[in-house]
């Protein structure tokens, strides 16, 4: 008994370059937070580590949550507009010109956190909401 290979074809017959990534990629058009007046908790405030993101789904949205260095809480969606993957919540938070930002783990982009803004194309922002501490727990607004 001889075994076969299995071979697949990509259904244009190529996939030459499939593999390379797009160094300019085109920014996907941001996701506008939800509007009301609710509050999500989303965790203690003692378990987000300083520089570091959480994700959570508020009102049925991914939203990454960051706290700076200095203790300054901020909500973003969690949607990187330029790989449109759900990826902000583990990028690395740092300042830029004294600008808190969180770079995108995929193509490194930055966004400020106040507001949104991407620092390398200031006509991409991404959604940002309210935050707050209240009893120790962190949560998120709907603007």
């Amino acid at each position: 008994m001889t075994a076969q290979a299995d071979v697949r074809q990509h259904p244009s017959g190529s996939t030459d370059g499939a593999e390379s990534k797009d160094p300019q990629p085109t920014p996907a058009t941001p996701a506008a937070p939800p509007s009301g007046t609710g509050w999500t908790a989303v965790c203690p405030l003692a378990k987000l580590q300083p520089e570091r993101g959480v994700c959570a789904l508020v009102d049925g949205e991914p939203v990454a949550v960051f706290r700076t260095h200095d203790d300054r809480l901020f909500a973003l969606h969690n949607v990187d507009p330029f790989s449109r993957a759900s990826v902000l919540s583990r990028g690395i938070v740092g300042d830029l010109g004294g600008t808190a930002v969180v770079a995108s783990p995929l193509h490194k982009q930055h966004f400020a956190l106040e507001s949104g803004v991407a620092l390398e194309d200031s006509d991409v922002v991404v959604a940002t909401y309210p935050v707050r501490v209240v009893d120790g727990t962190v949560e998120v607004g709907s603007p």
